[in-house]
């Protein structure tokens, strides 16, 4: 299994936020319309549903679990348990929150954090359908998270970390949000050395989750500065020469996972 830990990555010094020639605000703006036009079109993207075994939706009604706008799995690693609570960065239409809250029961809480109007009315309308009563969606920003301090059991993410301008204040909020013994459980996109510039460029590439994707490396590191421990990336394509054959700079998807001691 092809896998990238805390102990093999060396310090990397290049930056985790939006390049210099583009203020935070914008990338939010950005983001923020192109996910507002998805929630308004129910346009989904990354191949839907197929990132999913059957059996893990198949309780859910095709209308919500056809909306996803995700890179892959991040509630099978997450081995969430009966009774926990539960974060979901970027919950947009709220496929993976209603997947964790048949993982956690009724005895458990999953709370979905988003900053697009539009997606969380999305939500909060699938989760009337779904009669899902242990699901709550929140407003917020995930470098301001709308959750207090140490009081949640684990954190998944499917494919929106990239799309954050200040990924260090990502990583502080969730080890601030986690309980000690917490863990995290992320889909996101990465790449193997540094992107190629012509690629990251523009608004609208960072909006498609290209131009704000992390250096696997800068990921472990980012990760580990905050206060994690056992941090780990995985691409999502587990064989063995995936890395090796695939070409420096190029984004795909990987799950990343890690804990707080």
């Amino acid at each position: 299994m092809t896998q990238l830990t805390k102990t093999s990555v060396p310090q990397n010094t290049s930056s985790c936020c939006a390049p210099s020639d583009i203020k935070q605000t914008e990338v939010r703006e950005a983001v923020r319309e192109h996910y507002a036009e998805r929630a308004r079109t129910s346009t989904s993207c990354c191949g839907s549903n197929t990132l999913y075994d059957e059996s893990l939706i198949s309780n859910v009604p095709a209308e919500i679990s056809d909306f996803t706008l995700g890179c892959g799995d991040p509630i099978t690693m997450a081995n969430l348990k009966e009774g926990e609570t539960v974060l979901d960065l970027g919950s947009g239409g709220g496929l993976d929150c209603f997947l964790a809250a048949q993982r956690v029961g009724a005895s458990g809480k999953v709370i979905g954090v988003d900053m697009t109007a539009e997606m969380l009315a999305k939500a909060r309308a699938n989760a009337t359908k779904m009669k899902a009563t242990n699901v709550e969606f929140r407003e917020g920003y995930l470098e301001a998270l709308p959750a207090e301090d140490s009081r949640v059991d684990g954190v998944i993410s499917n494919c929106v970390i990239n799309l954050s301008p200040d990924k260090p204040q990502v990583f502080r909020e969730v080890y601030r949000a986690l309980k000690h013994g917490g863990r995290i459980s992320v889909s996101d996109i990465v790449t193997n050395g540094e992107m190629n510039p012509l690629v990251a460029k523009g608004m609208e590439a960072w909006a498609a989750c290209v131009a704000g994707a992390l250096d696997m490396k800068e990921y472990v590191s980012g990760l580990t500065d905050a206060g994690f421990t056992d941090v780990r990336v995985q691409p999502k394509d587990k064989t063995q020469n995936f890395l090796s054959a695939l070409p420096v700079g190029v984004p795909f998807s990987a799950t990343i996972t890690a804990r707080k001691i």
